[in-house]
This record gives structure tokens, sequence and C-alpha cells, in this order.
């Protein structure tokens, strides 16, 4: 996931960084941690269990696991389902179609664009997601279908608990570069210190200028008003 070029954090709290890991072979640490939006007044609240949490090392990209390499979004109801997924780079992600009309996914992603095609009731199409980095994924039939896919080169990523809360367990001790993600905010990049004690976050991100856009189908054009996308 690339840097914003402006990234809005409100608040950083890191407790006990300051002890040091030199000598320290093979240890390991907990990143815990409470995350937190700060929306404009009469917003409706996000979910906070759509926050992803991602540490990369220091001294390069790692290997996604391999029970990263292949995840599923349903859809249902006119809906994806979960509506931000997380995937290893160069897994695939699984779209059933679980309701009783057909669908369409794709995305326009300049990290990798897809086409789906029309599929019916029953169905299952995948897509692979070859570059790190934020997909949005939508529907070409029902324009209030959205999904994104958090596409990662690391085995340390988590999503927040529906109060904001987390937590990265057996990190190895030493420097990483921890990135902070939501659809309202600008994503957070911190380097960070992990110590076998463990290490304690407050994080606070700015959702106040998010401002809901319609997006385009997968020719480009505005989505025409039909009966099929009444919800």
């Amino acid at each position: 996931m690339a840097r914003r070029p402006s990234v809005h954090i409100v608040g950083l709290c890191i407790v006990g960084l300051c002890i040091g890991v030199t000598g320290i072979l093979g240890a390991q640490g907990t990143v815990r941690g409470q995350v937190r939006l700060i929306e404009r007044a009469g917003a409706t609240p996000a979910a906070l269990g759509d926050v992803v949490i991602t540490l990369d090392g220091e001294s390069g990209p790692l290997r996604a696991p391999a029970w990263l390499q292949k995840a599923s979004v349903g859809m249902r109801l006119r809906e994806f389902e979960p509506r931000v997924q997380i995937v290893g780079v160069g897994g695939s992600v699984a779209y059933p179609n679980q309701d009783p009309f057909s669908h369409n996914v794709f995305s326009n992603s300049s990290l990798g664009a897809f086409d789906l095609g029309l599929y019916r009731s029953g169905k299952t199409r995948a897509a692979t997601f070859n570059a790190p980095g934020v997909y949005a994924v939508y529907c070409n039939i029902h324009a209030r279908m959205v999904n994104y896919v958090v596409a990662v080169r690391t085995p340390y990523v988590t999503r927040a608990r529906a109060d904001g809360s987390f937590a990265i367990e057996d990190v190895p001790a030493g420097t990483w570069t921890m990135r902070v993600w939501h659809e309202r905010a600008a994503e957070h990049v911190e380097t960070i210190r992990v110590i076998p004690e463990g290490v304690t976050l407050t994080l606070a991100l700015d959702a106040r200028g998010y401002v809901a856009k319609s997006h385009r189908n997968k020719f480009g054009q505005a989505y025409s008003a039909t009966r099929a996308d009444r919800y």
C-alpha cells in the first residue's frame, strides 16, 4: 500500500519503544493497539473492523504465508461480504454468487485491472492480485456494491476488532514499518521498534474529510438506473 501524499493522523502514542533490542536474537513480541476514526459531526460511524494493520520488515519485503494465498468474498443481497478482504500478493480471491441473479465483478485498479464477466447464481469466479496495495472492486450491474482487497507481502497482518482493538503476535524484535488503512482515512505509515515485552499503540485516524463518491462502471461510464439495481 503506497503512502498517500497527505497523511492525517490526529494522535499516535507508542508505549515502551525506547528499550533497545540489540543482542536479542530470535526474540519476539506482540504488537497491540487501539484504533479509532475521528469523523465529522453527523456522519454514519464507520466499521472499525475494516481497519487493516500490517507490519513490513525494514530489510525488505517478506513473503505472505500459504494461508493468505486464497480468500473468498461472497455476494449476497447485492453486497460484498466481507467488504474488506486480505490476501497475499500472488494469491486469489474467489467471488461466489450467492444471489438469485447475476453479478459481474471487476476492478479498474492501476495495480491490476480485471473483469470476471457476467455469471449466474451458484457460480464462482476468482481474481489474482499480483501487486501489493489496495484494490477497489465493484459489480458492473449493481452500483452500490463495493469491495476492497488489501494485497500484502507479509504474514504480520490483521484486521481490527469491532471495538478497534488489534493484536499481531510473535513479531520478531526489531524495526518494522507499520501501515494502517481504512477506506475513509489517509493511510498511516509509521516506523516502530518491536521489543520482547511487546508494544502498545493508540491510533486515531482522521476521517473528517471523507466524502462518499460514486464510481464508473467497467466501461468508464455512469451506471444507468435500472430495475436490477434497486435496493
